[in-house]
């Protein structure tokens, strides 16, 4: 079966998600949105870097989607939540709007917006019953998934928690090199690198760990039969030795050049679902800190503590810039979750409640 499929924004993410529904063999394109004035009127395939004419312009009109009437739309436009939105200056109340208009409209959403939304007994409540009525009215369903938050910290601890007689404590953990990514607005604006040790960049404000990583956490513990008595957050910051130079810019000696925040489930006083991200500027620094899994420049490490305890790496070998490869697999846990999706009863989802999501029809 072919599922009509709109893509709702071309950034890092979008980008990718675009490509992947053109060339996907089970899925058609059937509109695109983008709110570059600059990118309206350009054909699909270009603005996804392919070399062919699909003969779908993009639109900065989303009634003009959803008057298409795709099965599924893809929105991978910027959206947070809580205090986040204070921390960045983003509109997660447009995303919420956005969101609602398209499920009300009848029309299935895969997203990478309102990241709380990956756990929804978790997430806003009011943010909850507005999608969980918007699902009911047009009796459309809603996953919002990536990769972290996501496939590396959902279902591949609960999986191998299935393989266990005990279980002590479940930590997952993204540990990658930044210094290669080109875009200062993230490395130096929402991170904080290059700044002095004692600034409080976006990430780090009170609170904003919790809500982007705290869905996980929950999510986790309701997978495992956990009752949390409380979710903490930390973080500890580790200077530049000397000065050098990235794509982003300049990170002075003294300044933040490595970052290492943890996200915590507690019970009867112990940290029992640990999320755990260990960011650096270089491979060198901070060499206290745990190193990237099979000594590549970036990975992702699930590790439980029981009997028998498991560990399992996962990294992209060979690969200079691991950020590259990480926003295609956001993209792509997005677009092949799309039949799934499409195939699932009305209501907000989690990869709990869908089959198992599959690159289904991708092998050559």
């Amino acid at each position: 079966m072919t599922y009509r499929v709109g893509q709702w924004a071309t950034g890092n993410v979008g980008k990718q998600a675009l490509r992947a529904i053109i060339v996907h063999p089970e899925l058609e394109l059937a509109g695109l949105v983008v709110s570059d004035p600059a990118k309206v009127g350009r054909d699909a395939g270009e603005l996804a870097g392919l070399d062919l004419v699909t003969g779908i312009l993009a639109t900065d009109d989303p009634a003009a989607l959803i008057a298409l009437r795709p099965d599924v739309v893809s929105y991978t436009a910027v959206g947070t939540a809580g205090r986040n939105e204070v921390a960045t200056g983003k509109r997660p109340t447009g995303a919420l709007d956005d969101l609602c208009g398209l499920l009300s409209a009848g029309i299935d959403v895969v997203s990478t917006a309102l990241i709380p939304m990956v756990h929804p007994g978790s997430a806003d409540p009011e943010g909850v019953r507005r999608l969980e009525e918007a699902c009911a009215a047009g009796g459309s369903s809603c996953l919002t998934t990536g990769l972290d938050p996501g496939l590396m910290n959902d279902v591949l601890p609960v999986i191998l928690s299935g393989i266990c007689l005990r279980i002590d404590a479940v930590k997952v953990s993204e540990v990658m090199c930044y210094g290669l990514w080109d875009k200062p607005e993230a490395i130096v604006g929402k991170f904080g690198f290059g700044k002095p040790l004692d600034h409080v960049p976006p990430i780090l404000q009170p609170g904003v760990l919790t809500i982007m990583w705290g869905s996980i956490v929950h999510l986790i513990a309701e997978q495992l039969g956990v009752a949390l008595d409380e979710v903490t957050e930390g973080y500890e910051l580790s200077p530049a030795p000397e000065t050098f130079e990235i794509p982003a810019g300049v990170i002075a000696e003294g300044t933040s050049a490595a970052m290492r925040f943890r996200v915590c489930g507690v019970r009867d006083g112990r940290e029992v679902i640990v999320v755990e991200h260990v960011t650096r500027l270089r491979e060198d620094l901070a060499p206290h800190w745990p190193a990237p899994p099979f000594g590549e420049t970036g990975g992702y490490r699930v590790e439980i503590a029981g009997e028998p305890s498991w560990r399992m790496d996962i990294a992209n070998p060979g690969v200079t810039d691991p950020t590259i490869p990480g926003t295609l697999a956001t993209a792509l846990r997005l677009v092949n979750a799309i039949p799934a999706v499409a195939e699932a009863g009305p209501g907000l989802h989690t990869p709990f409640t869908l089959p198992t999501l599959s690159g289904r029809g991708l092998l050559q």
